[in-house]
């Protein structure tokens, strides 16, 4: 009888653990993409169990899809289920980058202005922050206006810096904040001209 319960028991257990290993299914595109807005992208794969770490190389190295590159240059960088390797890790951000993902180009933007991985150069972050503010990446939006008001850039991309935030919508109000602070500090660089054309809609 005992030895009867404890093969039940090894079966369900077994049953359990195929069943866990079966639940986790590949990502999708759009699935990526939200997860590396909101930053839980390198926290999922964990919480996969690093299940999808041949699948996640696959689409980034051989597929060549702009958001498993980001992905698998952020585990990589930051040896996240695999051994770290940041010199490789920044070269998939910069084929995700290269392929116009805003994320990457605000990542990239972001790890030039601190110094993060790279070598600090603020004028290289501007560039990759232009791109990404360009392709409506909020937070690309922000740091990008930051460096200008520090005297990074070019003055003729101030009016698109401002008329970016001008027409940004956010509920947080951290950011909001963030975004008013940024305009008041733009505006006091700008002919009144250019403030009054950057006020138009966007888009327009």
């Amino acid at each position: 009888m005992k030895a009867i319960a404890g093969l039940t028991l090894m079966l369900l257990s077994l049953s359990a653990q195929a069943e866990e290993l079966k639940a986790v299914q590949l990502y999708s595109q759009d699935e990526l993409i939200g997860m590396i807005r909101q930053n839980t992208h390198l926290d999922r794969v964990v919480l996969d169990k690093c299940q999808l770490v041949q699948d996640i190389e696959a689409r980034a190295d051989t597929l060549l899809v702009p958001a498993y590159q980001f992905l698998w240059g952020d585990m990589l960088a930051w040896g996240v289920c695999v051994k770290a390797d940041p010199e490789r890790g920044v070269n998939f951000m910069k084929q995700a980058a290269q392929q116009g993902l805003p994320e990457a180009l605000e990542q990239l933007g972001r790890y030039y202005a601190l110094g993060k991985l790279v070598q600090q150069d603020k004028q290289k972050a501007v560039v990759f922050l232009r791109e990404a503010a360009g392709l409506g990446n909020l937070q690309a939006q922000i740091r990008l206006a930051e460096l200008f008001i520090e005297g990074y850039g070019s003055p003729y991309d101030y009016e698109d810096a401002y008329h970016w935030l001008y027409n940004a919508i956010t509920s947080d109000k951290p950011t909001h904040q963030k975004i008013a602070h940024c305009l008041s500090e733009l505006e006091k660089l700008m002919h009144p001209k250019a403030v009054r054309a950057a006020k138009r809609e966007l888009d327009s």
